[in-house]
């Protein structure tokens, strides 16, 4: 055993290294295409298992158990050949290529590919974060399970009349997909899931705003499609409000102000969905970022200057056509791809390739049977959007024990308006960075 061990590192060292730190979409998509090729392959996460990310609001709203969208890492790439190591990137040497870890751990590379995606920003109020968690983990979506459910008990036990509407008012700050996505959850919970649980209030009654600074929701849809979908929140009770700046946030509400005129939301739950911000890894590769913290790359989606060094995902900054391509899971997979190709070609002795980023359009679900989408010049709303937004999702879910999971917990949830996952846990502590 101890010499085909031996011989394993061997082979492994005459290989040119590669390194992928972070192990969502792109960094897993990064892991399996270049195990194909003569490289040795070591993929490096700060967490053991990988995170289907668009579904964590589904954990917020009790509609999923967190293990139905997150699978260890190790049995995912069990059968391919690549090294995983659970572990936290403190340093990247540029000079002596090599990745440092948190317990002094060093990995050397040839090639490394940082997919470490993005983080919430509070735009510079990080103290926000107590009262307005963010939506980027397991955690993150407990807590906010934690305190929708706990704000339905604390109505029931309290005979307060503010005290009881201020738990029965929700606020979702940011109307982009994720924003939306939340807020006809919670009034999905609110009027549907709640509404027979509880005897001595309405649970219905429950208010739930949608606040942002721009002028429609789903800004990066068309127009048209922005329309359709505050139509539908609009049906779910949801009551949205555009041009709203957040000017504070606390355990009892928030502060904005809109067309110049200070106002306040009195509510117990808030959750932020406005703003996010690059991994602060990308600060140990490259100097050269935009004003949300993402590298700028080059032709390739490597760091200028750097041949060795890509970036890929949501952490990435690539214009194409005149604009930044989307921060979405396809975009993150198809730089993957192009990073394998890459080092194919380097291998060979070829030209590299060029990056260029195939639209496969954007989806957004609003309720129940409710969503939009746009696939090219095709715009649609409604049944048939959330049914292509449903089998998309589905598809995208890296194991199968995993689809059965949410195919299942969907059809419940579909057939029944009932969230089946009304677990209670224990208070979170957020993580700013």
């Amino acid at each position: 055993m101890k010499n085909q061990q031996d011989h394993h590192a061997v082979s492994r060292l005459e290989r040119p290294q590669v390194v992928v730190i972070g192990a969502g979409f792109g960094g897993l998509e990064a892991a399996k295409r270049l195990s194909e090729l003569r490289v040795a392959v070591t993929i490096i996460d700060r967490r053991n298992y990988h995170l289907f990310q668009p579904l964590l609001y589904q954990v917020a709203t009790g509609g999923l158990n967190p293990g139905d969208i997150a699978e260890p890492v190790r049995s995912i790439l069990r059968d391919r050949d690549v090294e995983v190591v659970l572990g936290d990137v403190v340093a990247i040497d540029n000079d002596e290529d090599h990745v440092q870890l948190a317990d002094g751990r060093v990995y050397p590379f040839d090639y490394l590919v940082v997919a470490t995606g993005m983080q919430t920003s509070y735009f510079g109020h990080p103290e926000w974060a107590v009262s307005a968690p963010g939506l980027k983990s397991i955690e993150d979506a407990t807590e906010i399970r934690r305190r929708v459910l706990s704000a339905f008990e604390l109505a029931d036990r309290t005979d307060d009349d503010a005290e009881r509407r201020r738990s029965l008012t929700f606020v979702v700050v940011g109307a982009g997909a994720t924003g939306v996505e939340m807020a006809g959850a919670i009034a999905e919970v609110a009027k549907h899931g709640m509404a027979r649980s509880f005897r001595s209030f309405d649970a219905s009654q429950a208010r739930i705003f949608l606040l942002d600074a721009g002028s429609r929701v789903l800004p990066s849809f068309h127009p048209s499609l922005s329309r359709t979908a505050l139509r539908q929140l609009n049906g779910l009770g949801v009551t949205t409000v555009l041009g709203a700046a957040v000017t504070g946030v606390d355990e009892q509400g928030v502060d904005m102000e809109r067309s110049g005129e200070a106002d306040r939301i009195e509510a117990n739950t808030v959750v932020w969905a406005a703003g996010v911000s690059g991994s602060p890894i990308g600060r140990l590769v490259s100097d050269d970022l935009d004003r949300q913290g993402r590298v700028i790359v080059d032709q390739h989606l490597a760091v200028p200057g750097r041949p060795n060094v890509f970036v890929i995902g949501d952490l990435a900054r690539f214009d194409q056509d005149g604009a930044a391509i989307p921060a979405v899971a396809p975009a993150a997979i198809q730089g993957a791809q192009h990073v394998a190709s890459t080092v194919s070609a380097d291998l060979d002795g070829r030209t590299r390739p060029r990056f260029h980023y195939v639209d496969k359009g954007s989806m957004a679900t609003v309720g129940h049977s409710a969503a939009v989408m746009e696939i090219g010049r095709l715009r649609a709303g409604g049944f048939v959007a959330w049914v292509a937004w449903w089998a998309l999702h589905i598809a995208l879910i890296v194991e199968f024990r995993s689809r059965m999971l949410v195919m299942f917990g969907w059809g419940w949830s579909w057939l029944t308006r009932r969230r089946g996952v009304g677990i209670i846990t224990r208070p979170w502590s957020p993580d700013v960075e």
